[in-house]
C-alpha cells in the first residue's frame, strides 16, 4: 500500500503574520478565540463558586480582626457579623466573588487567547519584550494586591476608632466587599505604573535622564492620584500607595539608566558637538581637462531572416 504525504500549508499564525489571511478569516479567528476564552472564564467561575466561602473568609479577615465587629449571638457567644439589607445579597455576593475568582483562575486561558490574536501583528523583538513585560506585570500586580490587603486592616482600624458610633459596629457586607476588592484592584493597577515608563525607555521614546527630570511631577501626581482614587478616607492608605508608586518610579528610572548605558545612548558620534558647528570639508582642487574624443557610431547589421515554421503535423511525433 503506497503512502502519500499530505503537504500542509502555512499555519494560521504564519498566515496572519504575513497578511495573507482575509478579513472573514480574521473575524472567524476572533470568534474562536472569544469562545475558548469564555470557556476558560466559565471553568474558573465554577471553581470560584466552590471556593467562594473560603475567599469570603479571607476577605473578611481585616474586618473580623477588629473588636468592634464581634457581637454576641443568641447563645451569648461572640461572633463576627455583617449586616445584609436585601434578601438576595448573600447569593449575589457569592456570585460576584465567584466571578472575580473565575477571572483570576481563567487568566492563563483568556490571556493566551488574547495574545494569540494580537501576536501575529508584532515583530519578533516586540513579542520578546511583551513576554518580559507580562512576566514582570503579574508579580507587580500580586504585590500591589497583598499590600492593599495589609492597608485595609489598618484603615478599618483607623476608621472605626475615629468615628462617632458606638463601640460595636457592623458593616454592610456588600459595601465592605466592594471596598476591599476596589482597594486590591487599585493597588494592583497602580503598581503597573513603572512598566509604562520602562516601555517608553526600551522603545527609545525617552531616556533615563529625561525620566529623572520628571521626578517632581511624578511624585506630585502620585500623591494626587492616591488621594483621589483611594476609597480609604484615612491617611495611611493614601500615603503608602503614593510612597510605593514613587519608589517604583525611581527603580524604573534606575533600570532605564542601565538600559541606556547598555545601548550606548548619550555617547553617539555627534554627542559632543555643538549644534551650530560647521562640518569640515576637504578642499581638493583638480584640474579639468578636455573630454575624451567620442568615436562615430558603427552601423548595425540587419537582422537575419526568420525561417518559416514547420506545419503543425511536423512539429510533434506520435508520443507527444
Amino acid at each position: 500500500m503506497a503512502l502519500t504525504l499530505r503537504r500542509r500549508g502555512p499555519s494560521g499564525f504564519a498566515r496572519a503574520a504575513d497578511g495573507s489571511m482575509t478579513l472573514i478569516e480574521h473575524v472567524r479567528e476572533l470568534r474562536n478565540r472569544l469562545f475558548w476564552a469564555s470557556l476558560g472564564i466559565i471553568a474558573g467561575l465554577i471553581v470560584g463558586f466552590l471556593v467562594a466561602n473560603w475567599v469570603f473568609h479571607v476577605l473578611s479577615g481585616p474586618y473580623c480582626s477588629l473588636k468592634s465587629s464581634w457581637v454576641p449571638n443568641s447563645a451569648g457567644v461572640p461572633e463576627c457579623r455583617f449586616l445584609t439589607l436585601g434578601a438576595t445579597d448573600s447569593l449575589v455576593l457569592k456570585l460576584k466573588i465567584a466571578l472575580w475568582v473565575g477571572l483570576v483562575i481563567g487568566a492563563p486561558v483568556w490571556l493566551y487567547q488574547l495574545w494569540a490574536f494580537v501576536a501575529p501583528g508584532l515583530h519578533r523583538h516586540e513579542r520578546k519584550w511583551a513576554y518580559v513585560f507580562v512576566a514582570i506585570a503579574a508579580p507587580l500586580f500580586m504585590g500591589g494586591a497583598v499590600l492593599a490587603y495589609y492597608v485595609v486592616g489598618h484603615s478599618l482600624s483607623f476608621i472605626m476608632e475615629a468615628g462617632v458610633l458606638q463601640e460595636s459596629q457592623q458593616l454592610e457586607v456588600t459595601a465592605y466587599i466592594d471596598f476591599v476588592t476596589t482597594m486590591l484592584l487599585l493597588f494592583g493597577v497602580a503598581f503597573e505604573f513603572p512598566l509604562i515608563l520602562l516601555m517608553l525607555n526600551f522603545t527609545g521614546v525617552v531616556s533615563g535622564r529625561k525620566l529623572l527630570s520628571w521626578w517632581r511631577i511624578v511624585v506630585f501626581l502620585s500623591f494626587g492620584f492616591a488621594a483621589i482614587a483611594t476609597p480609604d478616607p484615612g491617611p495611611f492608605g493614601m500615603t503608602l500607595l503614593a510612597a510605593c508608586m514613587s519608589l517604583l518610579y525611581f527603580l524604573a528610572v534606575g533600570v532605564a539608566f542601565l538600559n541606556d548605558r547598555r545601548r550606548g545612548r548619550g555617547r553617539e558620534m555627534y554627542a559632543d558637538l555643538d549644534d551650530d558647528a560647521i562640518s569640515p570639508l576637504a578642499d581638493e582642487h583638480q584640474a579639468v581637462g578636455a573630454a575624451d574624443r567620442i568615436e562615430a557610431p558603427a552601423p548595425v547589421d540587419l537582422p537575419a531572416p526568420v525561417s518559416k515554421p514547420l506545419p503543425l503535423d511536423g512539429r510533434y511525433d506520435d508520443m507527444t
